[in-house]
This record gives structure tokens, C-alpha cells and sequence, in this order.
């Protein structure tokens, strides 16, 4: 059950304690309170948290490993370096408290929030990547909370509790030195490359690289770059640590850590449902090459979506195979290869068993876990040697191990063999194309990019096809789009002015079966549902196949605003208002 936010204790025995804290700096955290939380107070910022949190001080144990698999909050400066175990997977909820400095606003984006004068909260936070930031400046600290689907709800109510002490002490967001790279300077990644590689959680500081590339006999590492079950915090992976790895000889593996198998126990699991459970990987892709190319890692590259052992059956199966099918044809639309990590045994086998199955999209290359010690690509009888054999395969073939070059340790690695090489993604098709945007701006004659892409293909799909009879889109919208696009709209009795906007949009995506769906639905109409409501109210509505709550908002708004009985269910009427464009 999700924790509704609480109330902020007012204790005369707390607040003085808290306070006398704040004014020292230390970090402060009271005893449990009688509602099952506590108050945990950082350079007079102060929130209130479930009372099983674990409380880590930085300054006391500077080598920490920040870990989001069991909940926590951190407070101080995370290490350089920390001591995290090589093979943490999944994620529960987290909060890192640390201070206002220049090492902090390299961990900043675009998403961070800003919390307003005299506040410590930003309410309208984005959450980017499985993480919510708020800088809040009046403390001088920087928040970073991390979260699943599931606990997203229980996060913001932590970061909803926050309010400033006496103690507060003001800095201000530094400009970030940091910035993403030329993307053509670092190259695809890993590219071309034959040897030993290794992984880690967190990615090592820049010295610690620094010491193994003349020592270690590793020249590639992998770094988890994006997911929502990333268990390890990223204080060291910006853009410009990648290219300063890049420039000393390093090849990077990019991952990307988010939804299991659903026959799993992870908190975060794909859908049962194959067209879910594709859609799921699309927005997977899609977050992950967003990344990406942020860090500088750019298109050509290989993105590897690391999907832990389970155990195999029909249902099983067939939703990881569609999921790497959605992964798969998403970076395909974004130039990128798609890459697949797993176990020897459950995941990699099952690939391999349905590698020319035409119902799947096959992955470019392969990443097996397979502690056999052994520093080749052979996957025994795994996978027969004539699949994915023209430099597709990194083989991990020891675990958890420490090791210690150029007098720097690391406690905690995988070793890597790998047999990689560049690649061209395959264009992409109608039956590829993705269909699920943050936005639908406005299209006409001259624009050009995904989005066009996706409009020549819902038309052709509706029965205008602007394509000449092709299966590849072209994402430039010329005179055949205008002509297709007006036939569109003059069959739905709309103004037939060529031009794609909200009503066109709308329409589009909608198309197709009308089910009632509603809390709890899942599928294929929920994701053209999803698609519609974004375009109707022009705002984000995840899309995801899963109808939560922030669908049911969505959907009261869209019933309110046209005049429909608000219930928060997609019934006939909502489905005939969207489908007619309103």
C-alpha cells in the first residue's frame, strides 16, 4: 500500500535537537515518531522518512557504496570511489542529500528543479531516468531521489515533507563546467574492438581510470547509464568522463537496467502482454538513447539492455522476446544498435532459440553471464557458434571479483571478453516506427524527424498513404504528405488544411478497436489511448500500455474539458470524442 505524504512533527524535543544540528551542519536524524517516520535534517533541510530507512553519514563512512536496491537516505558528499558490489541489480527508493558545489551541478540536467526562494520543496519536478533533483539553494544542497514505478508516490511524499531550518544555509547552483561532447569526437561505442573489458555499478572516478589504463589488461567498461532498476548512484558518469575515457583508449558498453521478466520478483517487471511488453522496451529505447547521446555516446553505438536470469516458459519468454523487440526497434529509429545482457541459461538461450523467428525483432549483439572463467565469445550449447558470429558477442565470464592496478582497487567487478564490432541499424519501417512521443507538435510541408515518420505511417494505416505504396517512411513532409493528410481529414469531416495538429493528431492515434478500459487495463488500446490524451491536452501523459492513475487523471481532464461525464474511464463516448478529433 502507498504511503500517503505526512505531516511534519512539531515536537519541542525534535525541533530542538534538529535545529541544534542544522546550526553545527551535521547531519541530523531523530528517533521514530509515533506515525512510523522520522525526521532527518542536512545543512537545514529537513524531511521526514519512513522510520525503516536506513540513515547513511557520508562523512562518517566516506567510502560508502550509494545503493537505491534497499531505502536509504545519504547526506554529505557521495566518495569518488565507493565500495559497491559489482553485481547489485534492482531498485526500491533512495534520497541523496549533498552539498551545493561544482561536483554536484555536474550531476544536474535539464530535469532539475529548482526549489522556490524561501522553499525547500519544487512540486513540479520531473522525473527523469527513474530520479527526481531538486536544488534547493536557500540550504545549498542538492536532492536526488530515485525511485521505481511503485515508489515513485512514496518519494515525493519524502521530498514534499522538506522544509527549510534556522540552519539553513544558502549557495547557489554553480554552472556545471560539464557539457556533452561533439558526438562525432568520442565515436560509436564500443565500436570495433577485441579484448577484455570489465563492469562495475558505479562508475570509477577519473583517477582510478587513470591508474588501470596502463596497468590493468582492460581496455572496455561497461556503465549502467540509464534504467529504472539501476541500483548503484552515477556520481562520476557525466559527458565529460566519457570522453576523457574515450581520449585515454577506453571503449565504453552503455547499459541500460529497467524493466525484468515478469515471472520475476523484481519491483519493476515488463508486461505479460506482448504488445505491452514491446511497448515497454520502445520507451526503454527511447529514455536510454536520450542518455545517450547526453553523455556523448552517439548514434552507431551498441546499447545493452541488461535483463536478469528467469526462469523460462511460453508467457515468459515470449514478453522479454517482445520487449527486445520494442528495444530493438526504437534505437534502430535512433541510429543506434541494440544490444542484449543476460544469463547463458535463461535469457540468451531463449534468443537464441527464437533467433529467426519473424513474430520477434532481433537484437544486433549479445552479452552472456556465463562464470565459466573462461575469456572467449564461445557460448557452448547455449547458442550455436553461427549466431550473432560476425563480431556481436561480449562474453562475461567471471563475477564479483576485486582487483587491485596501478595501486588502485576496486572491490567489486565483472570480467569481460569482447568480440564487437560497428554496425548499421536496418531502416526503419512501418512495422518499426515509433509511435509514442513526450509531444505532437504541429506538422506541415518542410518538417522534417521521428514525428513525420510516425504521421506517414499512421496515415498509411488509416488508408491515405503518402508513401507511394513503401514501407519506409521518409520523415519529410512533402507534397504527398499534404495531399494524404488533407484526403485524411476531409474523410472525418475536418478542415482539410493539410497541416497535422492537435485535432489531426488526435484522431490518428486513436484509431483502431474502442474496448472500455480503465484503472488496471493494460495493452495495446491503453497505449493508443495514452498516445491520443498527449496529443488532446498537449502534455505528457506516460506511455507505458498500464493504466494508473496518471492515465485515470488524464482521462477526467479530457472527459471534463469536452463535455463528457468525468468517471476517469475510456468508454464509448470518450473513445468516439477522441476518434473524431475533439
Amino acid at each position: 500500500m502507498r504511503r500517503r505524504p505526512r505531516p511534519i512533527r512539531s515536537a519541542m524535543t525534535a525541533a530542538l535537537a534538529i535545529l541544534a544540528g542544522a546550526l553545527s551542519g551535521a547531519a541530523q536524524a531523530d528517533p521514530a515518531a509515533s506515525d512510523g517516520t522520522r525526521t532527518v535534517a542536512y545543512r537545514g533541510y529537513e524531511i521526514r522518512v519512513p522510520a525503516d530507512w536506513r540513515v547513511v553519514e557520508l562523512a562518517d563512512d566516506p567510502d560508502a557504496c550509494i545503493r537505491f536496491d534497499k531505502p536509504a537516505v545519504y547526506l554529505g558528499k557521495p566518495a569518488a570511489d565507493p565500495a559497491c558490489p559489482a553485481d547489485l541489480v534492482g531498485r526500491t527508493a533512495g534520497v541523496v542529500v549533498q552539498p551545493l558545489d561544482k561536483d554536484a551541478a555536474s550531476r544536474t540536467s535539464s530535469a532539475t528543479a529548482k526549489a522556490a526562494e524561501g522553499a525547500a520543496t519544487a512540486p513540479k519536478a520531473a522525473s527523469y531516468n527513474g530520479t527526481v533533483q531538486v536544488a534547493v539553494e536557500d540550504a545549498g544542497v542538492l536532492v536526488t531521489a530515485a525511485h521505481t514505478p511503485g515508489t515513485e508516490d512514496d518519494v515525493r511524499a519524502v521530498l514534499d515533507s522538506a522544509r527549510l531550518t534556522d540552519g539553513a544555509r544558502p549557495a547557489r547552483l554553480p554552472k556545471s563546467a560539464d557539457g556533452a561532447a561533439p558526438l562525432a569526437d568520442n565515436g560509436p561505442q564500443p565500436g570495433d574492438f577485441k579484448g577484455k573489458g570489465f563492469d562495475v555499478c558505479s562508475a570509477p572516478s577519473s583517477g582510478t581510470m587513470s591508474a588501470w589504463t596502463g596497468a590493468s589488461p582492460y581496455r572496455a567498461v561497461g556503465v549502467y547509464i540509464s534504467g529504472g532498476l539501476r541500483a548503484c548512484d552515477q556520481p562520476n558518469l557525466t559527458a565529460s568522463w566519457v570522453s576523457t575515457q574515450v581520449t585515454r583508449g577506453w571503449r565504453m558498453i552503455p547499459i541500460d537496467v529497467g524493466r525484468q521478466a515478469p515471472c520475476t520478483d523484481y519491483r519493476s517487471r515488463m508486461s505479460y502482454d506482448k504488445a505491452t511488453a514491446k511497448e515497454q522496451g520502445r520507451s526503454a529505447a527511447n529514455s536510454s538513447a536520450t542518455v545517450a547521446q547526453g553523455l556523448g555516446i552517439p548514434p552507431g553505438s551498441a546499447i545493452y539492455s541488461d535483463i536478469e536470469g528467469y526462469s523460462p516458459s511460453t508467457t515468459c519468454t515470449a514478453a522479454v522476446l517482445s520487449y527486445l523487440s520494442g528495444w530493438t526497434e526504437a534505437l534502430h529509429a535512433k541510429g543506434y544498435l541494440s544490444g542484449f545482457y543476460s544469463s547463458a541459461s535463461s535469457g540468451i538461450r531463449d534468443a537464441g532459440n527464437n533467433y529467426s523467428n519473424s513474430a520477434y525483432t532481433r537484437v544486433d549483439h549479445i552479452w552472456f553471464a556465463w562464470w565459466n572463467n573462461a575469456a572467449d565469445t564461445n557460448t557452448g550449447s547455449y547458442v550455436s557458434a553461427d549466431k550473432w558470429a560476425n563480431h556481436q558477442r561480449i562474453h562475461q565470464y567471471a563475477g564479483e571479483v576485486g582487483e587491485t592496478w596501478g595501486g588502485v582497487r576496486i572491490g567489486g567487478i565483472d570480467r569481460n571478453y569482447l568480440d564487437v564490432g560497428n554496425g548499421t541499424p536496418p531502416p526503419v519501417t512501418c512495422a518499426t516506427a515509433n509511435l509514442s512521443f513526450n509531444s505532437y507538435p504541429t506538422l506541415q510541408e518542410g518538417s522534417t524527424g521521428d514525428q513525420v515518420k510516425a504521421a506517414q505511417c499512421l496515415l498509411k494505416a488509416a488508408g491515405h498513404d503518402p508513401l507511394g505504396g513503401k514501407d519506409t517512411p521518409t520523415g519529410t513532409f512533402d507534397a504527398a504528405m499534404t495531399t494524404a493528410t488533407k484526403n485524411y481529414q476531409a474523410s472525418k469531416g475536418h478542415t482539410a488544411d493539410g497541416v497535422i495538429g492537435k485535432k489531426t493528431w488526435t484522431a490518428l492515434l486513436s484509431r483502431g478497436s474502442t474496448p472500455t478500459v480503465q484503472n488496471g487495463a493494460t495493452g495495446e488500446a491503453v497505449l493508443r489511448l495514452q498516445r491520443a490524451l498527449t496529443a488532446a491536452l498537449g502534455r505528457t501523459v506516460g506511455i507505458d500500455g498500464i493504466f494508473g492513475a496518471g492515465t485515470e487523471q488524464a482521462v477526467k481532464d479530457y472527459q471534463s474539458s469536452r463535455g463528457l461525464s468525468a468517471d476517469g474511464i475510456a468508454g464509448a463516448n470518450t473513445w468516439a470524442a477522441l476518434q473524431a478529433g475533439k
